[in-house]
């Protein structure tokens, strides 16, 4: 869907899974400032918006979510990922409920996949599920941030900000009170530097929880049954997982930052040696430079210098060998 936002002055659209919002306002680094210092605020009107009501919703999405929500009080936020049966990542989905309602956000497009699937686990549970993408935007405000939320409203608040759940048909009303735009490349900036794993992003086809560290903030260990629980058990109890998820600080000489899916190999081992993991997301920071995230091999010595196509990397952990 195309925000309305996009006529405001500067903006340049994204591209890609995150087309239809602003890249930016004409000012990445700007825009990245007054985000870390908690003004402005960001459209993620694309984000796809599914509701879930009814009695039994937070009954029923606990046997069906890696979280644990049978209890989730209202107004408290969380995040949960639906697995395959062979424990990969198939959705991300971030909630809250309002005590009627359970309202989740999830990756641009994959609504409707999501909807098909909970809809086909119904059965008999006092459940309606709806997508409300066409009617509701997702507006970030940052840690820290003093704007206004709308009376009625629903709200998840994490110590990253707040993602407001608003009616489509205010969000230029909403933007034009709420202090400076900020595009998606900052915002994306900020989740790099948080290590926070974004699902099509830091996730392929046979990405598992463990690597991406999303054990705990996405991942209750102590739930019970869903769907690819066997494989987290066996590998929490077990095993390691096969990657990892690492920070890396980039060259900043180079005029290009390295794309994702760009091959990462040891340093020692030079442009011809074995590819050792890729780049998940790469972003320019404000104060950090050029920055990634990425997975690699489980056994990459922590402290190896690494390569990025021909850009040197440095790593930092975040998801430990």
């Amino acid at each position: 869907m195309k925000s309305p936002l996009l006529t405001l002055p500067g903006a340049v659209p994204a591209e890609g899974v995150d087309e239809g919002v602003a890249a930016h306002y004409g000012d990445l680094f700007r825009e990245q400032r007054a985000l870390a210092d908690g003004a402005g605020f960001v459209d993620l009107s694309h984000r796809g918006v599914v509701t879930v009501t009814g009695e039994d919703r937070l009954a029923w999405l606990h046997l069906l979510l890696t979280q644990h929500v049978s209890e989730l009080p209202p107004g408290r936020a969380t995040e949960a990922l639906i697995l395959s049966a062979n424990g990969h990542i198939e959705h991300a989905l971030y909630l809250v409920d309002d005590g009627e309602t359970v309202w989740a956000h999830v990756e641009p497009g994959t609504q409707e996949a999501l909807i098909a699937y909970l809809e086909s686990m119904k059965f008999f549970y006092r459940v309606e599920v709806a997508d409300r993408t066409a009617d509701i935007a997702v507006v970030h405000l940052p840690a820290g941030s003093i704007a206004e939320v709308p009376e009625g409203v629903a709200v998840r608040e994490t110590p990253h900000g707040r993602d407001l759940f608003l009616p489509r048909a205010d969000l230029e009303a909403y933007a034009a009170q709420a202090g400076p735009p900020a595009g998606i490349l900052a915002y994306e900036a900020l989740r790099v530097e948080q290590h926070r794993p974004r699902l099509g992003f830091e996730t392929d086809h046979r990405t598992i929880p463990h690597e991406l560290g999303w054990i705990g903030s996405a991942v209750h260990l102590q739930k019970g049954c869903y769907r690819g629980q066997e494989t987290v058990a066996r590998v929490q109890n077990l095993g390691k997982p096969p990657r990892r998820l690492v920070f890396l600080h980039l060259d900043g000489s180079e005029v290009h930052l390295p794309v994702a899916g760009t091959e990462l190999r040891l340093a020692q081992d030079g442009p011809d040696g074995r590819k050792i993991g890729f780049i998940t997301t790469s972003a320019r920071h404000h104060e950090l430079g050029p920055v990634a995230l990425a997975l690699v091999k489980r056994n990459v010595p922590v402290d190896a210098p690494l390569v990025a196509g021909d850009t040197a990397a440095a790593q930092e952990v975040v998801v430990e060998p």
